[in-house]
């Protein structure tokens, strides 16, 4: 399985060019099976210290890790599901239409 994490978008502010929100997803792949999860993290104004236009998208991933996003029960969740999508455990239909 390979989970890659991407920053999709930032919120900073104009007047100091500090990002104050980074907008993220982790997708897992594995075969034919996917599973992905969004989600956001923030940061009081000017923490952290690296302005907009030099901040590299690893940073803000390193950011969001150090703030409080647990990457390894994410990817673990994210195993659960490709798991689930695997070896099913509940189903739907209508009986009277098979």
């Amino acid at each position: 399985m390979t989970t890659t994490w991407t920053i999709t978008q930032t919120n900073y502010e104009t007047a100091n060019g500090f990002i104050t929100t980074a907008h993220w997803t982790a997708t897992a792949v594995d075969g034919d099976y996917t599973a992905s999860t969004y989600s956001t993290c923030s940061w009081a104004d000017g923490t952290p210290t690296v302005p907009y236009a030099n901040v590299t998208e690893a940073e803000g991933l390193d950011w969001c890790w150090a703030s409080g996003v647990d990457k390894t029960a994410t990817e673990a969740a994210l195993a659960a599901n490709i798991a689930l999508q695997k070896n099913p455990v509940t189903a739907t239909g209508t009986p009277w239409t098979a």
